[in-house]
């Protein structure tokens, strides 16, 4: 046998490698030795202009939600303007990374948390995690990548 060969280092990196490869997720996110991060691979560099992106309008169970989207691959990020009043029709499983520019989000999980935003403040949420629906007194502006 080689003297400079250790087969429990090989036998660990080929494992590594090995399982690296079967959890390896179709939606961009990738196992590495410090954790998932987000594939943001195939997107060039560009600048937005959210006042030149066409809004739709999305009605709530009371209120309005207005969206500015752009789809970068398989990540949407959205200007979201939700009008006074606004109160989400759904409980959402979406995950989000979530940053509020102005106004006051009202946040409330299905479990019966609730949390509020302010300017400058973010939430973050994992896909199917915590079932979660928004609502405003005042118009509230937001950033949201999903």
């Amino acid at each position: 046998m080689n003297a400079g060969w250790n087969w429990r280092v090989h036998v660990q990196t080929t494992f590594h490698r090995a399982l690296v490869e079967k959890i390896r997720e179709p939606h961009g996110l990738k196992t590495q030795t410090q954790g998932n991060i987000v594939d943001m691979s195939g997107i060039s560099f560009g600048t937005t202009d959210w006042s030149s992106i066409d809004r739709t309008e999305h009605r709530g169970e009371s209120g309005v939600a207005h969206w500015r989207t752009q789809h970068f691959g398989h990540i949407r990020v959205r200007m979201v303007e939700y009008s006074a009043g606004y109160l989400a029709d759904h409980w959402c499983s979406k995950g989000h990374i979530l940053l509020c520019l102005e106004g006051e989000l009202h946040t409330e999980l299905e479990d019966g948390r609730k949390f509020v935003l302010k300017p400058g403040m973010s939430y973050q949420v994992a896909d199917h995690a915590e079932p979660h629906r928004s609502s405003t007194a005042i118009p509230t502006r937001l950033f949201i990548v999903d």
